[in-house]
């Protein structure tokens, strides 16, 4: 069995879907793609299937991985990793289509039946958020992230502390001293605030704190985990293994967040999971994307004993027009009970694509960016 063929689509609301064929007829899918670079990421991902995969047998996934990465003199970063990442979910998809069984059970086989996933409120700059949370909860839902606050200066006003701590009250208020609450910062605050609204925010009972400061700022952990009791998580802007290892050997962090279409796939995260469980930490996978990416977590997370809890988009603020379940044909696979999710049992990801529906909207390429926020003095502000 040989790779023969692929394509790529970009679709709404801001993804980039893989279509991988081998020469006897087997798709796999994947979803390279970073937000809002997904053009530069289709070029890399041509550049690494057409000078290498193409002709190659699908199964070695390993040796693929290593040579599409390790092939290069320079390697990481966000384009590269997100450009092997979803190659290597569709290799998966199709190893598992191969062999009649789901990815996780060619990982060792699951260690949990179903998942627990959260998800979002409030949008960039949140409001109304206790009447979503409630909502949320009514649906079932155990838990809901939302961002913490509009743009911060390094030094800003306690009137915008102010206004996290009574979103935040309010939210606890709606839905009882049990429910789960996460609070992204988004890497939107600047080391002095972001010491101070952990410490204020201790009394909430938060499972955590998401970005406290940007990964750059690494060294920041060590004062923002020391100022307060809340567990800190980070990972979403990091790529391999490589980048991880670091921030598992500080100590300042409790849940890491691989996202699987960025941080080289299924074959990477499943290695970055490891990983933290040596140092006892959890695992919580980013994914605000779509099906595909959402369907490579529940397969890492199905065989790692320290996932905890799954990120998903349905209805998050990024999905105008079209949402995760519209591009797929068996939308049951993603029915949340109780704030759960079955694992996949389908062959390969367990999702079948309507390809009908992805040709069709990729004739209208979306180019999707985040927006570019300033300060009320005109200076850059981070989003």
């Amino acid at each position: 069995m040989k790779i023969k063929s692929y394509e790529l689509f970009e679709v709404p609301p801001r993804w980039l879907f893989l279509k991988l064929e081998t020469d006897n007829g087997i798709v796999g899918w994947g979803e390279p793609v970073l937000e809002g670079r997904a053009s530069t990421v289709k070029a890399a991902v041509k550049e690494l299937i057409e000078n290498y995969l193409i002709g190659k047998n699908p199964l070695d996934i390993e040796d693929h991985w290593n040579v599409m990465y390790r092939g290069g003199f320079y390697r990481g970063g966000g384009i590269m990793m997100s450009a092997l990442a979803g190659i290597d979910q569709a290799l998966w998809d199709i190893k598992g289509k191969y062999l009649n069984q789901p990815v996780y059970e060619l990982m060792g086989g699951k260690c949990r039946d179903k998942m627990k996933v959260y998800s979002w409120i409030g949008g960039d700059r949140p409001n109304d958020v206790a009447m979503a949370a409630k909502e949320k909860q009514d649906q079932g839902f155990q838990a809901i992230k939302m961002n913490a606050t509009e743009e911060l200066q390094f030094i800003d006003s306690y009137e915008k502390v102010d206004q996290v701590l009574e979103r935040v009250d309010a939210i606890r208020k709606a839905t009882g001293k049990y429910f789960g609450i996460a609070v992204d910062f988004h890497g939107r605050v600047h080391k002095p605030m972001a010491k101070l609204l952990a410490k204020k925010l201790e009394p909430y009972d938060l499972m955590f704190i998401e970005e406290p400061v940007l990964c750059e700022n690494k060294e920041s952990f060590r004062d923002i985990a020391n100022s307060c009791s809340i567990p800190l998580a980070t990972g979403e802007r990091l790529f391999s293994r490589w980048d991880f290892k670091e921030i598992l050997n500080s100590g300042y962090i409790d849940i890491i967040q691989p996202d699987l279409s960025h941080a080289g796939g299924i074959t990477e995260v499943k290695k970055i999971a490891a990983m933290a469980e040596a140092y006892d930490v959890a695992l919580a996978p980013h994914c605000p994307l779509g099906p595909i990416a959402l369907a490579s977590c529940l397969h890492v997370d199905a065989t790692s004993y320290n996932a905890v809890i799954q990120e998903q988009s349905m209805g998050i603020h990024y999905n105008q027009g079209k949402d995760v379940l519209d591009y797929l044909i068996n939308k049951e696979v993603f029915e949340f009970k109780e704030g759960m999710v079955d694992i996949l049992t389908g062959p390969g990801l367990g999702v079948d694509i309507n390809e009908e529906l992805v040709r069709e909207l990729s004739k209208q390429e979306h180019n999707w960016k985040n927006p570019i926020w300033r300060h009320k003095d005109g200076s850059f502000a981070e989003w």
